[in-house]
């Protein structure tokens, strides 16, 4: 140590080049430094970069792929990029210093990769530190100690041995602004400097040419102009070309062609797109070459690519989800009133709660949604088809009903609180009721004689009563009604089938004829068509009063031709039987001849009978069938008097219309399965099916066969039914259901329907109502859109269910159930929405409408894989995809020419124009290579490399108006 002081002295009294070639010596020797006779300033010095080359140290000695299992922070948006840090501390102040470092280091980096850091698209490096100020601008803005802060992370660097690159950020942090050193390991140095410039003259007045080679790379970003109103305005195309955009016009919105515009207009998704042209790599020998360069077009781009730009969130967006909620809000209130009229009673008291914050729509408004509900000649089958095909599994109201207009309806009447839905909901009773007094066809309801028992409750009695008063067409009725009225009276045959078919569900014929006959708009129609049906009634009524009954020379014969569609038979001339036996009877009622049967008595031809219907029944009525059949027990085989009434209307008119049949002939008709038939080895050998099927039936008669054994019993209640059957058509028969009574109890279900009954249904049928008409949104083909629509209907169909067990009260978990699924609903509300615009906008180029939908789509379920009410708005999306050629014009065609007023901010045009728009941002990129020597760590072992490296590269990107530049220069030390 004595030694050591005394060459210490030495070398403070020595020249300068003693001094240096002795500390070289030392060096050698003694391989440490000594710090005692150092001042306090070189000693924190060196105590800082000590601490910088301990840091670096332990982060060299681990592979990338080693620091990965010490936790570091993955870069959003830049690939496989992480970063691990270090604190620190210098002379009273903290910094950290961050290494970037890739998995695969080896790797090429690419000049306009997106997954770069904005320093390795700056300086092209890859793996790099960064040291600065732990401070609230994180900058430096000191230069002395800028310069001194990368001093000392290069000294440290150059201790390790490293060829790591460092930079120290500087000035204001909007400038974003960099200073930076590398060691290449050779006698070599890369200093780095990045900055921000502002507006910058060109001149244009040099045409000389210059000779240089430089590298040249360049990417442009262009900007479609917003889809607002004013720019849409001045996007307008003339009615004679073709609408490339698929954008509308002279203020209409967007989607006024899509399924749910009836309801609310959505904001647009799309903001706009970003179009990205991109030249790579060429050399560039002279000025000329560089102006063509400057102004290129972008069509002669090698590479396009398309990204898509997103509106901002504003709030809460109006859809089906945001009034549902409201919906499920009302339904949980609906308990605390018994009937619907509490809810708008003034005489109330327990409603001043409700009424508080509730306000209903004006009359004006109320009058209107009901005109628009019962408006004149809509009928159901105009609606048909608009369900989805999984939605019946949900039991609501189909999409296009009564029952699910109003559902809608209400969502938006007065921001579906519950005294709205109370107001409305009787003031639509009152008109269903009208209609029933005046018999007045129900709208929007279907007619085809069923009751769809998979519907809720309130949509079956709505059919009923539709069912009750509306048997079908005027003009079918009124036929009927002539036609039975000449059969009554002279014994001729009853040809209409469709007044039987549905003859239960209406009035007596003469109040049919007199009412509907003048409040049907349809009266008109089939005036022309029953004129020969009135001539032929006349001449009825002339023989009513004369009292002709059974001349023979009397006789209806009607052509086929105008009931062939009404019964599915040939259709035969009316007739008197020409047997002795039966020339007293007339066969009323037929509806043709059974093939290859005949009766077993007479050996006449079996005829079918018209037949009434079984009575139109909705859930309710089926539920009391059950309990009657619990209640009279297995031992009665027709509990229920409805069956027995069905059996006997049959019975009665199959013995009408074949005057001569016994039993069995009706049990081989309607019961075939009660019928055995004797085994016959000849006829079995027999397969011809020829037309004497006919003829060989009659010449083996009797048939050989006979009644099963439970309709041989004694005391069979078939047997005695048949007995006690008069001989009736239906025409004659007591209708099996009374249409008003059915009616008016219809009518008392809606009266007196509990809210919360009520509610039940609304909110079944309101789901099931939105998700059909989003379901007929035109969005291309997105098999994650079916995906979605098909797992929303099963959501739905699972959280609804307890709603059809009429279980549920106002603090039901179920009711928390609907609120989460009114946030599923608003999740493909909002994916449905999106994916509509892009389809509109891309419908020249589906392939790209897709893939940047998948893309979107895969980053909205990673961005919301916690929950559904997650604002995605905020979090950026910027997925990129390439533009084939073919697909060029189609978004060359969205860069509509702006107008003056659009393009009076351009100060300066910098060329490379398209369609008259100028690039946002330009970058550009000029490099130079050359190859080196020289490494004075590979120079100890004997080896002297060359390699070619970047010795020259400057990044400037911008505008003329805003222009950063980013400078990597190789210098010599």
């Amino acid at each position: 140590m004595t030694s050591s002081s005394s060459s210490r002295k030495i070398h403070f009294d020595t020249t300068e080049d003693e001094h240096t070639e002795y500390e070289e010596e030392e060096a050698e020797v003694e391989h440490f430094d000594d710090f005692t006779v150092a001042s306090s300033w070189e000693r924190c010095v060196s105590a800082f970069i000590s601490e910088i080359e301990t840091v670096l140290r332990a982060w060299m000695s681990n592979a990338p792929n080693d620091l990965l299992e010490k936790g570091p922070v993955l870069l959003e948006d830049s690939g496989n990029l992480y970063k691990v840090k270090s604190e620190m501390k210098y002379a009273m102040k903290s910094y950290c210093m961050e290494f970037y470092f890739k998995t695969d280091p080896d790797g090429e980096i690419a000049d306009w990769n997106f997954d770069l850091h904005d320093l390795q698209l700056c300086f092209g490096v890859k793996e790099f530190l960064v040291i600065a100020p732990q401070s609230a601008s994180g900058v430096v803005l000191d230069a002395p100690e800028a310069s001194k802060l990368l001093s000392a992370v290069a000294i440290a660097l150059s201790n390790c041995s490293s060829l790591w690159p460092a930079f120290v950020p500087v000035h204001d942090p909007s400038r974003k602004a960099y200073i930076g050193i590398q060691s290449l390991g050779t006698v070599f140095t890369r200093r780095f400097e990045a900055d921000r410039i502002g507006s910058q003259a060109y001149s244009t007045l040099d045409l000389s040419v210059h000779n240089f080679k430089v590298r040249f790379a360049m990417k442009l970003t262009f900007r479609t102009l917003p889809y607002d109103d004013d720019n849409m305005k001045a996007a307008k195309i003339s009615k004679s070309e073709e609408n490339v955009t698929g954008e509308m016009s002279d203020g209409m919105q967007w989607d006024d062609d899509c399924s749910w515009s009836g309801w609310y207009s959505a904001e647009d998704p799309v903001k706009g797109f970003e179009l990205i042209a991109i030249w790579s790599e060429k050399m560039v020998e002279n000025s000329m070459e560089m102006a063509e360069l400057e102004n290129a077009s972008p069509h002669e781009a090698e590479k396009w690519l398309i990204s898509l730009r997103l509106q901002g969130s504003s709030g809460n967006p109006v859809g089906f989800s945001s009034e549902l909620r409201l919906l499920v809000d009302a339904l949980q209130m609906s308990f605390e009133a018994q009937f619907m009229e509490d809810f708008v009673s003034v005489e109330n008291p327990g409603s001043d709660n409700i009424k508080s914050a509730m306000v209903i729509p004006s009359p004006t408004v109320r009058d209107r949604v009901l005109k628009e509900l019962f408006i004149d000649g809509v009928q159901f089958s105009d609606f048909a088809d608009g369900g989805h095909k999984t939605s019946r599994a949900i039991k609501g109201a189909p999409l296009g009903s009564l029952f699910a207009q109003f559902c809608l309806h209400s969502l938006w009447f007065g921001n579906c609180n519950i005294r709205a839905i109370a107001v409305l909901w009787i003031e639509f009773v009152r008109e269903v009721r009208w209609c029933w007094e005046e018999s007045q066809l129900l709208p929007r309801m279907p007619t085809n004689g069923s009751i769809d028992l998979s519907t809720c409750l309130i949509n079956q009695k709505l059919q009923m009563a539709s069912e009750n008063r509306t048997p079908g067409s005027l003009k079918e009725r009124v036929t009927s009604e002539l036609l039975f009225t000449g059969y009554e009276n002279n014994h001729v045959l009853y040809m209409s089938s469709t007044f039987l078919k549905q003859g239960s569900h209406v009035r007596m014929l003469a109040i049919c004829i007199e009412r509907k006959c003048q409040l049907n708009e349809e009266y008109q129609d089939c005036i022309g068509s029953l004129d020969q049906i009135d001539s032929m009634s006349e001449v009825l009524i002339e023989s009513q009063d004369e009292s002709v009954v059974g001349d023979d020379s009397f006789s209806i014969q009607t052509s086929s031709d105008d009931f062939s569609g009404k019964v599915d038979r040939k259709l035969e001339d009316v007739q008197l039987s020409n047997d002795k036996e039966t020339s007293d009877l007339t066969r009323r009622g037929s509806a043709g001849i059974v093939d290859s049967m005949m009766l077993l008595k007479s050996h006449q031809s079996m005829h079918a009978p018209y037949t009434q219907e079984a009575p139109l029944m909705t859930e309710d009525m089926h539920e009391e069938r059950l309990k009657a059949v619990e209640a009279f027990g297995d031992s009665f085989n027709f509990s229920a008097q409805l069956e027995r009434d069905i059996l006997t209307s049959d019975m009665s008119a199959f013995k009408a219309a074949n005057p001569d049949a016994i039993f069995e002939d009706f049990i081989r008709w309607h019961s075939p399965g009660d019928w055995e038939e004797y085994d016959d080895p000849e006829k079995s050998k027999s397969s011809s099916s020829s037309a004497l099927d006919t003829k060989k039936s009659k010449d083996s008669w009797p048939p050989q066969g006979k009644l099963s054994k439970r309709m041989s019993e004694h005391g069979n209640l078939w047997r005695k039914l048949w007995n006690s059957a008069p001989a009736l058509p239906a025409s004659e028969q007591k209708p099996l259901l009374d249409p008003n009574r059915e009616g008016e109890k219809v009518l008392h279900y809606l009266e007196t329907l509990q809210p919360h009954e009520l509610l039940e249904q609304m909110v079944c049928t309101a789901f099931r109502a939105a998700a059909d008409t989003l379901s007929q949104t035109s969005y291309g083909e997105l098999k994650q859109m079916e995906t979605e629509m098909q797992q929303l209907y099963l959501t739905m169909a699972s959280a609804l269910r307890p709603l059809q067990v009429n279980r549920l009260s106002g603090d039901s978990e179920t009711i928390e159930d609907l609120r989460r699924l009114t946030g599923a609903l608003e999740r493909v509300e909002q994916l449905l929405t999106l994916a509509a615009s892009l389809h509109r906008k891309l419908l020249k180029a589906p392939r790209l409408s897709r893939e940047i939908f998948s893309d979107y789509y895969n980053f909205y379920i990673q961005t919301n894989a916690k929950g559904f009410t997650e604002d995605i708005g905020e979090k950026e999306f910027d997925k990129k995809q390439e533009v084939r050629d073919v697909e060029r014009e189609v978004l060359s065609n969205m860069f509509v020419p702006p107008t003056a007023n659009q393009s009076w901010r351009k100060v300066l045009s910098m060329g490379n124009l398209l369609n008259g728009h100028e690039p946002i941002v330009r970058e550009i990129i000029f490099s130079l290579r050359d190859r080196v020597s020289g490494n004075h760590y590979a120079a100890r072992s004997g080896n002297v490399s060359q390699q070619e490296i970047q010795t020259y590269r400057m990044y400037i990107c911008g505008t003329s108006n805003d222009l950063r530049v980013a400078l990597s220069v190789v210098s010599g030390d």
